[in-house]
């Protein structure tokens, strides 16, 4: 009998690319749900392992033997190219094809859904959102696109009726969810592969923010430009709550103070005409917003604020998320998942902010071509706000190179900049460079979507010896 919850096409599934964040929560929901779970992944890892616990098959390497014929579907994300043999394999079975956004959106019908949608902050909010609706005892299920803590806490099935997810607007794929809280934290021009110019984006947030249900709220940051356009453009739609949240005056629900306390804040907020102060067990001002922001959708959900407030101070912090990887000789060595120009300035100056005197050392490692090309520049002057950096060469992901563009776009920018900015070509020496570098109380931040969160441990080591 199929488990409840469980769509039949779904009972089933064969991932390509398991191992993937957004992937592999879908993954462990559906094992979860009962569905015999099987995948490929192109090398092994805490997340592959982790599913396994939870009765997935996962195959390492991609190859059409992989693919079981009795599979109910094939999931595929963005990234898989169309040459995949699994996919080819599939082609031949007739095994049919499912993005991972259906995917996720069948996992939310029947449930209350909260979207968080935004150029950045996304996975932060939607963490802050689960773990202080689990806190509260509503047991949520939630997909998000970074591990809590331990390889395979990005996701869970819960008995709940809420659902929170990391809505993904690089391909569009957001689209397909129909929330009954959608969240913008901001919009800026990214994913230029997908996206021509910011019309193009905010076409595609007004798609989404069409899709939640009526009588549904949207939560939008009043003061970034971005989410302000979209919050304007959709301010007519019939049977849609616009909620706005910021520290401007006009704001509903208004910031009136953030209080920073060593890696943690403490923040003040106006909300349905009550004062609240509750503490933000991550640094800075950018994280504070995104608080603000879980809060407004969980209480637009008719939960209590006063309750959400307290349990939002149950979030320590997520993977790549300025996370400390340790201390080794007086060094601090802290990891960043930033890679656009906006989200590492908002790191380093939080960062900046509760390093008092101490220095901050960036090895920074550009993630894509198409984004180096089109923001390296910026990228180059948010370096400037640390004290040296150490760049390495561009992380390609999915990507072919271009022609012409190389980190040197961002070291030049860098140095025009005023930055104490170095090119390093081995990844493997950065750990002996930057052992060479650092002085006790500095901190070392380990900045980028790509691999360099694999450096963390290396110079903690090399430190240490």
């Amino acid at each position: 009998m199929t488990p409840p919850g469980l769509p039949t096409a779904m009972e089933r599934p064969h991932f390509i690319g398991i191992g993937g964040a957004g992937m592999s929560g879908i993954a462990k929901i559906l094992a979860q749900r009962g569905a015999k779970v099987a995948g490929s992944d192109a090398r092994d890892s805490e997340t592959a392992r982790a599913l396994r616990a939870h009765g997935a098959t996962v195959h390492i390497g991609h190859a059409a033997a992989h693919l079981a014929a009795d599979s109910t579907c094939v999931v595929v994300s963005s990234a898989i190219r169309s040459d995949n043999p699994e996919l080819a394999r599939a082609a031949e079975l007739g095994i049919p094809v499912v993005h991972r956004s259906d995917a996720l959106a069948g996992l939310m019908d029947g449930l209350r859904p909260i979207a968080v949608a935004g150029t950045h902050g996304k996975t932060t909010t939607t963490s802050m959102l689960a773990v202080s609706l689990s806190a509260l005892g509503l047991d949520p299920s939630y997909a998000i696109g970074g591990d809590l803590d331990a390889p395979g806490s990005n996701a869970h099935h819960g008995e709940g009726d809420i659902f929170v997810a990391e809505a993904d607007e690089s391909d569009r794929s957001f689209h397909k969810y129909t929330p009954q809280v959608a969240i913008i934290l901001n919009a800026e021009l990214d994913h230029h592969a997908n996206y021509a110019s910011m019309e193009d984006i905010y076409e595609s947030f007004e798609t989404f923010v069409a899709k939640v249900v009526p009588g549904g709220t949207l939560v939008v940051a009043h003061g970034q430009a971005g989410a302000a356009e979209i919050a304007a453009r959709v301010a007519g739609n019939e049977g849609l709550r616009v909620v706005t949240y910021g520290e401007e005056e006009a704001a509903d629900v208004r910031i009136t103070k953030i209080t920073p306390r060593g890696l943690t804040s403490e923040v003040t907020v106006v909300i349905d005409g009550r004062m609240l102060t509750f503490t933000v067990s991550v640094p800075g001002r950018h994280y504070a917003h995104n608080a603000v922001a879980a809060l407004a959708a969980g209480v637009a959900l008719g939960i209590p604020a006063h309750n959400l407030a307290s349990a939002l101070g149950k979030y320590t912090g997520v993977k790549r998320r300025l996370q400390l990887k340790g201390e080794a000789a007086g060094v601090q060595v802290i990891d960043s998942y930033a890679h656009h120009p906006t989200e590492m300035s908002a790191d380093l100056e939080a960062i900046r902010g509760a390093a008092g005197d101490s220095r901050i050392l960036v090895v920074f490692q550009p993630h894509l071509f198409s984004r180096t090309q089109e923001l390296g520049k910026e990228m180059g002057q948010a370096l400037a706000l640390a004290d040296a950096a150490l760049v390495l060469d561009i992380y390609p992901a999915r990507e072919d190179p271009i022609p012409g563009i190389t980190s040197e776009i961002i070291i030049a920018s860098a140095r025009a900049a005023g930055a104490d900015v170095t090119a390093e070509h081995e990844k493997d020496a950065v750990a002996d460079v930057i052992a060479g570098m650092a002085k006790p109380g500095d901190l070392v931040l380990t900045m980028g979507a790509g691999d360099v969160t694999d450096l963390g441990p290396q110079i903690l080591a090399r430190l240490s010896s």
